[in-house]
């Protein structure tokens, strides 16, 4: 033979209540009043979705009178509902400092612009036949903001 089952009552279905309402979970009440969570659920649905809005309420009246009042809390319980209730979100910044080696490959110095043409301009005739070791002149933009 099993254990008799179970049949509520109206002080116990106030104690599930109150006790659903403090936050207690389920498997707690339920060793509270001697049953599997499963006969607690069964038996109690209401009585414990009712404790949890009950509480659910009173906290977000009391977040709401702080969110509306003054002083440092009003502040942080306006943020809290602002995420919770609005959608806020907080924005990150990311800093990153990078710093970055350029390398610039110049020819060596020149005396004049005769000895330049002499070694790197393209010969007349033969654009294609050019010095092919002439250095590649490269423009560099460096900008620092």
């Amino acid at each position: 033979m099993g254990r008799p089952a179970h049949k509520p009552d109206p002080v116990t279905r106030r104690q599930v209540e109150a006790l659903a309402g403090y936050g207690v979970p389920e498997i707690d009440i339920a060793g509270v009043i001697g049953i599997d969570p499963k006969t607690l659920r069964k038996h109690y649905r209401e009585e414990l979705k009712y404790g949890h809005v009950k509480a659910n309420a009173k906290v977000a009246e009391n977040l709401f009178r702080k969110a509306t009042g003054d002083g440092r809390e009003s502040v942080i319980a306006a943020i809290f509902w602002m995420k919770t209730r609005a959608g806020w979100k907080e924005t990150t910044v990311h800093e990153t400092e990078v710093r970055h080696q350029v390398v610039v490959r110049m020819p060596p110095p020149v005396r004049d612009v005769d000895e330049w043409m002499r070694l790197y301009a393209p010969k007349q005739g033969s654009p294609g036949l050019a010095n092919p070791h002439r250095p590649k002149l490269l423009t560099v933009a460096y900008r620092r903001d």
